[in-house]
């Protein structure tokens, strides 16, 4: 046991049965084999506990599989160390990749920081902070949201990213866009290659873009049919809200005129105020006025509701409605009413002088200054006779009876409502004749004369109005003797067919009356009055001359474009 080899440290291995020299032979050859053992043993630990080592198992000897053995195939297996190994330090990758240039661009980008953009920039324009400048200025743009995609190498020194962005357009909202930012190594350094097409794909090749303005219709006061006033209307003194506009916005392509993005449409037709005013019309009447050197007005009404169809105006002031003009003979329709309630009728027959002197007063005049002699009422009312109608208001219109035919059943007196119009009781008989051919006191405004035109048309008088329904205050209807409203509509027709307006070009079925008002020191007012289908109307120009020749062919005008 105090050998040398236990001195050594190393096992020492004992054998059973053996003795002698023979045993110790035994012994040495064992001894050599355990250091043996020992030593590669060692070798083995001190490898696989090496940092970053290989640790490789001993293949299987020649022959032996893993069925024999028991045991799996041997494997290599590889540890990372606790440090990395560090890369070359030549080479293009040797400075920061694309990545970090496409972050610091669009960062700078996303929050407008022009300068650092223009740093990252190989060979930037001259003016590259301008044009992003003008492209914001120009198209509206208020802000930027970008989005980029996955980088893409296209080599060691090429790459790009697309991307997809968002801006903000006044009064166009979002504008979507997709384009793709292109980098290259430059000097060891990976620069951003700018093309316009970088702003967007529409800038490339020269492209351009621009924001386009149209200005639109949006009137919040409507027709009964939910529809814009026509043009030049005539009507605003009567309306609000009839010019309305608004700015279309679209963005386009410059050359081809594609629109890239367009402000929503204004608010479908019908959302605004409607009113009683037809388009068509109100766009006739207007229409008729065109031309026209003398201030002039055209009012028409619906015969059954009174509702006011169309107010083309240029006398200023909604004279149309409150103005006071002498009628003229226009009002022969509200004397013919009273005296044929006297017992006349369209038939009975009268004189119609040149000339005619009221007993102990003033002596009137037939325009033509023709004696026609003794004809039919309806006749001497086509003709527009004064004689014949001083002379019968002197003989069964005195005692205020008139005054009370045009105020009780024709609106002539104060009253609420839209139009204007009067007549005083008459002082002398001289007052009396010339308010029987609508001078003196009578006086009326062009929307007086249409309802007395529309009481004609459908037998009983109303106000005019511009509602669904008359107001609270609101005149009550009057009714025409059955008789009157007959009579009066076949003297008015006569005016058309073979009377002053015979020759005006007024279309079939028309009825009206012509009238021409002296105003003293001036042209006489011109004034046509009538009914046709649905409508009733007034035509008056302002010191136009005769009501035959200038007011009713703008009546047959306004008739022949509905």
């Amino acid at each position: 046991m105090d050998s040398g080899l236990a001195r050594s440290g190393l096992p020492v291995i004992y054998t059973r049965g053996d003795s002698g020299g023979n045993g110790m032979r035994s012994r040495w050859l064992l001894a050599l084999i355990a250091t043996a053992v020992a030593i590669v043993a060692l070798g083995v630990y001190g490898l696989a506990t090496a940092p970053g080592a290989v640790v490789a198992s001993p293949s299987p000897r020649p022959g032996l599989s893993d069925e024999t053995t028991g045991k799996p195939p041997l494997t290599l297996t590889f540890e990372p160390t606790s440090e990395p190994t560090p890369e070359p330090t030549s080479g293009p990758t040797s400075t920061a990749g694309p990545e970090l240039t496409t972050a610091r661009y669009f960062a700078a980008w996303q929050t407008g920081d022009l300068s650092s953009m223009n740093g990252l920039v190989a060979d930037p324009p001259a003016d590259f902070a301008e044009r992003h400048r003008r492209f914001d200025a120009e198209l509206r743009v208020s802000s930027l949201s970008l989005n980029p995609g996955e980088l893409r190498r296209q080599g060691e020194e090429t790459a790009e990213v697309p991307f997809q962005g968002v801006r903000e357009v006044t009064g166009l909202g979002r504008w979507t866009f997709s384009s793709v930012l292109r980098l290259g190594l430059r000097a060891g350094t990976w620069k951003v290659l700018w093309a316009p097409e970088t702003l967007h794909p529409s800038l490339k090749d020269g492209g351009s873009l621009r924001l386009r303005e149209t200005q639109v219709r949006r009137p919040t006061t409507l027709t009964r049919e939910g529809l814009p006033f026509p043009r030049d209307s005539r009507a605003g003194d009567y309306l609000t809200g009839l010019g309305g506009t608004a700015v279309l916005l679209s963005l386009e392509e410059t050359s081809s005129g594609r629109v890239l993005l367009t402000s929503p449409p204004p608010p479908p037709t019908g959302t605004g105020t409607r009113t009683t005013i037809s388009r068509p019309v109100q766009a006739a009447a207007a229409r008729a006025l065109d031309g026209l050197g003398q201030p002039a007005a055209i009012v028409a009404v619906d015969v059954e509701t009174r509702q006011v169809r169309a107010v083309a105006d240029t006398l200023g002031a909604k004279q149309a409605f409150n103005g006071l003009y002498p009628p003229g003979s226009t009002f022969k329709v509200v004397t013919a009413a009273a005296l044929l309630r006297t017992g006349l009728t369209p038939e009975s027959p009268v004189a119609c002088p040149a000339t005619y002197t009221i007993p102990n007063a003033r002596s009137f005049t037939d325009a033509d200054g023709a004696d026609h002699g003794t004809v039919t009422l309806a006749t001497a009312f086509a003709l527009s006779c004064n004689t014949t109608f001083v002379q019968h208001a002197y003989e069964r219109l005195r005692d205020d009876r008139l005054r009370a035919e045009a105020a009780d059943r024709f609106g002539f007196r104060e009253k609420p409502g839209l139009s204007s119009c009067r007549i005083r009781p008459s002082a002398d008989l001289n007052e009396l004749g010339s308010d029987a051919i609508g001078q003196n006191s009578a006086q009326a405004s062009p929307l007086c004369m249409a309802e007395v035109a529309a009481a004609v048309a459908s037998g009983v008088w109303k106000p005019a109005i511009m509602t669904a329904e008359p107001p609270a205050d609101s005149p009550p209807p009057v009714p025409l003797d059955d008789g009157v409203a007959a009579g009066l509509r076949t003297m008015m027709s006569a005016v058309v067919t073979q009377g002053t307006a015979a020759q005006a070009g007024l279309p079939p079925d028309t009825a009206g009356k012509t009238g021409t008002a002296e105003v003293g020191g001036a042209k006489s007012h011109a004034w046509f009055i009538g009914y046709r289908g649905p409508l009733a109307f007034a035509v008056f120009v302002q010191n136009g001359g005769a009501g035959g020749a200038v007011a009713a062919p703008i009546a047959a005008r306004f008739l022949k474009a509905l």
